[in-house]
């Protein structure tokens, strides 16, 4: 297992590279170009500034999270094309210092909803939360506005695409689950035979949360849909991310299963845990066992027992301490998680060991 660490970037980031340099066992970083629109080639300058960066500090950049999808390709619009050539440019780019994996999804409008971005804890710490009822009577609109109104940068939550947000809506009323299916294999028919010849895996993201939200289509949501996804091609290339804390949103997922099915074609383990309740609310948690319903001793123990040597990342985690943090992205919970993820992963180490002793 390789460990990383997501970094947004030089000045868009509360996080400093010095500070993740203290934490043991983080290799490399996991980054993007977070300025770039959906569709956009990501010029290489730009790319070889943050490998600079990088570099100073001894981190590889092997792994990029994500190089976003534009709408029109999932929406399969004829302008989709363009916007594909542009991806696979964005490939050779990142290939061309040395990049291993790109994460990305297929998550349309919304690449994760969350309805508030700060709820406390038991313990006083805040963490990402989901209330179901609130999102089906929620407007999307006042859900966007409530997102990027955090003071950071958020993924997915540009606030350039809250003008063309109603657009988007009305777009994907003609747009079922299977059109969307087959709009994810056209675009893999496409970028595939680049991503295989650069050596380059590219690692789908589960849907979050792993079901409908605001009648949008979602399709990466269970076992069943991963085994459908990896059909559909056997390029090495053809991988999957596999987010305990996106798909464990969903009782119905068994996480350990699912890794210890799929082990070989996961290019990238997001490690998280969230508390899931009876309503279908949930919330992110540390990353402790005993603290969320994801049994991350036994997702850590499939990931051993399988012989997984991709990379992984302690995913979200609570804002402790009173750090001022992007949302879901604080240091010391994530690098708490590290450590207990290090912890596990040394035990059963230890545990084989003795075995074959």
């Amino acid at each position: 297992m390789k460990m990383t660490f997501r970094w947004y970037g030089e000045g868009n980031d509360s996080v400093s590279l010095s500070q993740i340099k203290q934490i043991p066992g983080v290799e490399g970083l996991v980054w993007a170009l977070h300025d770039k629109a959906a569709g956009e080639v990501w010029p290489l300058d730009e790319i070889l500034e943050v490998k600079k960066q990088a570099d100073q500090y001894g981190f590889h950049l092997d792994v990029v999270e994500s190089i976003n999808v534009h709408e029109d390709i999932k929406l399969g619009l004829s302008s989709r094309d363009q916007y594909i050539e542009n991806y696979k440019e964005s490939l050779r780019n990142v290939a061309k210092i040395g990049a291993k994996v790109v994460c990305f999804n297929f998550m349309p409008v919304f690449d994760w909803t969350r309805t508030d971005l700060f709820k406390e804890l038991e313990d006083g710490s805040t963490a990402l939360f989901y209330e179901h009822e609130k999102v089906k009577n929620m407007n999307p609109d006042d859900l966007f506005k409530q997102t990027i109104g955090s003071g950071y940068s958020m993924p997915g939550w540009e606030p350039e695409r809250l003008d063309v947000i109603k657009d988007s809506f009305e777009a994907y009323k003609s747009v079922s689950d299977e059109d969307l299916w087959a709009n994810l294999e056209y675009f893999l028919g496409e970028v595939l035979p680049v991503a295989e010849e650069e050596g380059v895996k590219l690692a789908i993201h589960p849907d979050d949360p792993p079901w409908p939200v605001f009648d949008l289509p979602r399709i990466i949501v269970s076992e069943k849909a991963v085994e459908r996804y990896l059909s559909i091609s056997d390029s090495p290339s053809h991988c999957i991310t596999l987010c305990s804390g996106s798909l464990g949103a969903n009782p119905q997922n068994d996480i350990p299963k699912i890794i210890r099915r799929f082990s070989s074609r996961i290019a990238f383990a997001h490690i998280r845990n969230v508390r899931r309740y009876d309503n279908s609310d949930f919330i992110e948690t540390s990353h402790r066992t005993q603290d969320g319903s994801v049994p991350i001793d036994d997702v850590v123990k499939a990931y051993h027992e399988t012989g997984f040597t991709g990379y992984a990342r302690p995913d979200h985690g609570r804002h402790l301490w009173n750090e001022d943090c992007r949302p879901g992205y604080g240091l010391y919970d994530r690098a708490l998680g590290i450590m207990y993820l290090w912890g596990l992963w040394d035990a059963y180490e230890l545990t084989k060991e003795n075995e074959v002793k």
